[in-house]
């Protein structure tokens, strides 16, 4: 324990003195934040304020100032640049995280992340077994979101523009493209196919089996993670802190998995035998270990979708 909270009961002590939690951009249908905050409230008695939960990363940092979050959850490349805005914390359960989805110096951490996949209507379509399928006739095809404005969205062009493990953002523009030129390119009411994180085609095949089925192209295993963070200027410095303490606890890391996430510390429960097993069995199988883009890497994809993209597909 860091901060000055030594040992666990005194962090909780101190956050029941503050009373309160102030979380933003937790959609409570996010995997499974819902579940996730209702829990920590009632195992510790605290009020969570539920801040602009639609809310994207760019603007949990650009309206921390206004509405005073005491933790983010945000995309890997907003969590490196806020860095320095975020108070230094190891969680406990620090050594099960692996290196490359966390900072050094405790800033930011991930807590969970999911694979980009394709969900399908398989009444309607053959299953898909790779991006460039989506281009025989009979799938009509979304996105969840404007690729310039919404990640998700963005990391769908850029998984189905995987080669070698590397993005080639014009190929994943080309496929939409042409998508759109063959009037396939629609909306998500109208779509029998969705490109779309895993864990959200997941919790849709969870709820309809037999109308819908994901999966994750064997030649395009592009993954991504959550981080969570913790406001330097936070209200409630204790309650951010033991917040962070519930994530990553087994308890929290299951209930994020029941979200369809992938708990960051999955290994490492899986081996301790406190992964919830039976929930883990129903996430989309994964054909490889994720491919992580790199900063530089997004950032030249980025500025390539922002001079190609309205001009390709519009």
């Amino acid at each position: 324990m860091k901060a000055g909270f030594t040992t666990m009961e005194r962090l909780v002590d101190a956050a029941k003195r503050e009373g309160q939690l102030n979380v933003i951009g937790l959609p409570r249908d996010w995997v499974n934040f819902g579940e996730v905050i209702d829990a920590f409230s009632d195992k510790y008695g605290l009020k969570v304020n539920e801040l602009e939960p639609g809310a994207s990363s760019k603007r949990e940092l650009d309206a921390a100032a206004q509405l005073k979050p005491d933790v983010f959850d945000l995309t890997m490349d907003m969590a490196v640049s806020g860095a320095d805005r975020f108070a230094r914390y190891k969680v406990q359960s620090w050594q099960d995280l692996p290196d490359d989805v966390k900072d050094p110096s405790g800033a930011w951490y991930a807590a969970y992340g999911g694979y980009m996949s394709i969900g399908y209507d398989p009444r309607a379509v053959k299953p898909p077994v790779s991006f460039a399928d989506l281009l025989q006739p009979g799938y009509r095809v979304a996105l969840d979101g404007d690729p310039l404005r919404s990640a998700g969205a963005f990391d769908g062009v850029m998984a189905a523009s995987m080669r070698s493990g590397a993005p080639h953002p014009e190929q994943g523009v080309a496929l939409f493209a042409k998508l759109k030129q063959a009037g396939r390119l629609t909306d998500l009411t109208k779509a029998n196919t969705v490109v779309a994180w895993d864990h959200l085609n997941a919790a849709r095949s969870a709820a309809h089996p037999d109308a819908w089925k994901v999966t994750i192209p064997r030649d395009a295993p592009l993954g991504s993670y959550h981080m969570q963070a913790i406001n330097k200027a936070a209200p409630h410095p204790a309650a951010a802190r033991l917040w962070q303490e519930f994530l990553f606890s087994d308890e929290g890391q299951n209930l994020l998995q029941k979200g369809f996430a992938r708990p960051v510390r999955a290994e490492a429960m899986q081996m301790k035998g406190t992964l919830d097993a039976e929930q883990a069995a129903k996430l989309p199988k994964a054909p490889a270990p994720p491919v992580l883009m790199t900063i530089p890497q997004a950032d030249a994809a980025k500025a390539y979708l922002r001079r190609e993209w309205t001009k390709s597909v519009g």
